[in-house]
């Protein structure tokens, strides 16, 4: 199949000229907190957000509610250094191949009032959504894990979209009579030992080795938080000194590579589970990033980190190996005036900012070498380098385009204005409210509001994405299979579709294991051209449209 001119395939060894192209995507565990409830058990008000959201889109779509998940293709005990994990020694959080229970008396607090009385009661913990998303309950949080897409613009434009999802989610809670207003926070600590992920996953050629990809990204990783960190008040995992550092993340890391997520966790994540054709593709699942509430910040992430993997991927990639990467990680953190000196294995010592531009400095060498690049390449490293210039000077002239800047200009606004030290807790009261996803209550909302934080996506695209798929991935066909046909649609994964059809005495399962088939341009005539699901199926398995399957 002929694939979208603007998304090259994930396996490039072939001489393509370097760019931040390739399928990405973004997952986002939400705080939550009920402030009027003060026992209030998070996994229930998860509950109620996936279901609220549900509600929304039963009253404004008829009885368009979203597709449940279905776990077939799940495999989060395999390990990409060649082995798997058994369940008995897997730490609980890691079965996320197992949907999640609620006890009954907690389905009775999540259900009361966000149930269409017409339907049956039915507590819903995991929805694939129109746009091609999925929105769970992930242990005690929502999560929104984006569609696939192609480039770091579209995946800053679909993880903004999964803000607005449960931001309307927000809305409708508050205004159901007997429930408590939810707030959410785009945040990854509570601050009292707890971190919770915003992870990106990049698929990259099963070919390259998996252990040069993890020498290659461990300093880039244990630098990248001077362009992406969020900030947070406080340092330790356990908040137990008193400061500011750049990274939410950083002090909850204790290992260079691992299979765990949420205990011992490692720089570089070894999760094999591909959700594409496992011969061909790996899917690079990072941990390690902040939420970002800055588009700037976000964009950057992703488009940095996509031309590391692609100067891998060419052999091309430079390799300053640190010497202590888990320390030097929270080092780093922990002094915004990007002082620190990191130190590597051959003796030097160098800056974040330092290692940082070497990864620069080889992609910039690489596309200047091969003579051309798209667009949105020359954009990402334009942006790069004169950040990186940004921060080797004073780094807070970056505010409007840095999480961790624009939230320490804010901070030290207060401590100015009001002599408060850095143990003061009215500080960390401001750290959360940046995070705040209520437009009138976010401080990061307000600057963005007044010109202070620099956009990269309108709001009218960003509400788009909420409802309309990517149109260059295979989410195109998901999220298409869904809204078209939402009764007959049972099931859906990253992998597949399934089917329940009235003449059908089984379910027909649908794959989709090659992330760049079903795009708008291979499938919208086909779902133009049927009016029935029975119809749209008994085309795609037997008509003269190609099969969806790899």
């Amino acid at each position: 199949m002929t694939e979208n001119s603007h998304a090259p395939s994930p396996a490039r060894r072939d001489g393509t000229p370097l760019t931040v192209h390739r399928v990405m995507g973004t997952e986002t565990e939400y705080g939550i907190i009920a402030p009027g409830v003060a026992d209030a058990n998070a996994t229930v008000l998860s509950t109620q957000v996936v279901n609220a959201y549900a509600a929304t889109l039963r009253e404004g779509l008829g009885n368009l509610t979203g597709t449940r998940w279905d776990y077939t293709d799940e495999a989060p005990l395999s390990d990409a250094r060649g082995w798997q994990m058994g369940r008995l020694a897997a730490d609980p959080s890691q079965l996320t191949d197992e949907a999640p229970v609620l006890s009954a008396e907690q389905i009775a607090l999540v259900d009361q009032g966000l149930s269409d009385p017409s339907e049956d009661a039915t507590v819903l913990m995991n929805l694939v959504l129109g746009n091609g998303a999925r929105l769970y309950v992930d242990h005690a949080h929502p999560e929104y894990s984006s569609p696939e897409v192609t480039s770091p613009l579209d995946a800053v434009r679909w993880d903004r979209a999964g803000d607005v999802v449960v931001q309307r989610a927000m809305q409708r809670i508050a205004s159901t009579p007997g429930f408590s207003p939810v707030n959410l926070y785009k945040n990854n600590t509570d601050s009292k030992s707890v971190s919770y992920g915003s992870h990106e996953n990049y698929l990259v050629p099963r070919a390259v080795p998996f252990n040069r990809i993890a020498a290659a990204l461990i300093p880039f990783f244990v630098s990248r938080q001077v362009i992406c960190g969020a900030g947070r008040v406080g340092i330790g995992a356990l908040n137990q000194q008193p400061g500011f550092q750049l990274s939410q993340r950083a002090d909850f890391f204790e290992n260079e590579v691992g299979l765990e997520t949420t205990v011992r966790r490692p720089i570089i994540n070894t999760r094999d589970e591909p959700h594409a054709v496992a011969e061909k593709y790996r899917r690079l699942h990072v941990i390690i990033g902040d939420a970002n509430l800055s588009e700037v910040s976000n964009y950057l992430k992703l488009g940095t980190t996509s031309l590391v993997l692609s100067l891998i991927e060419q052999e091309l990639v430079p390799v300053p190996e640190v010497a202590d990467p888990v320390r030097e990680l929270q080092a780093v953190s922990h002094d915004p005036s990007l002082r620190h000196l990191i130190r590597l294995t051959d003796g030097r010592q160098v800056t974040a900012v330092d290692l940082q531009a070497i990864y620069f400095e080889a992609a910039s060498k690489a596309v200047a070498t091969q003579g051309s690049t798209d667009p949105q390449t020359a954009d990402i490293l334009q942006r790069w380098g004169t950040l990186l210039d940004v921060l080797r000077g004073d780094p807070m002239d970056g505010a409007r385009q840095v999480d961790w800047i624009a939230k320490l200009k804010v901070l030290q606004a207060y401590r100015d204005r009001d002599a408060l030290d850095w143990k003061d807790p009215r500080l960390a009261l401001v750290d959360l409210q940046y995070a705040d996803l209520r437009p009138g209550k976010g401080i990061y909302y307000r600057l963005a509001a007044r010109g202070a934080m620099e956009r990269l996506i309108t709001d009218d695209d960003v509400v788009r994405a909420v409802s309309e798929p990517p149109r260059d991935t295979r989410a195109y066909f998901r999220g298409h299979c869904i809204s078209r046909f939402p009764k007959e649609v049972v099931g859906a994964s990253w992998d597949s579709i399934i089917f329940e059809l009235p003449s059908q005495r089984r379910l027909q399962r649908i794959q989709t294991r090659e992330p760049l088939r079903g795009t708008a341009e291979l499938t919208e005539e086909l779902f133009a051209g049927s009016r029935t699901a029975e119809e749209f199926v008994s085309r795609l398995q037997g008509g003269p449209e190609p099969s969806m399957a790899p």
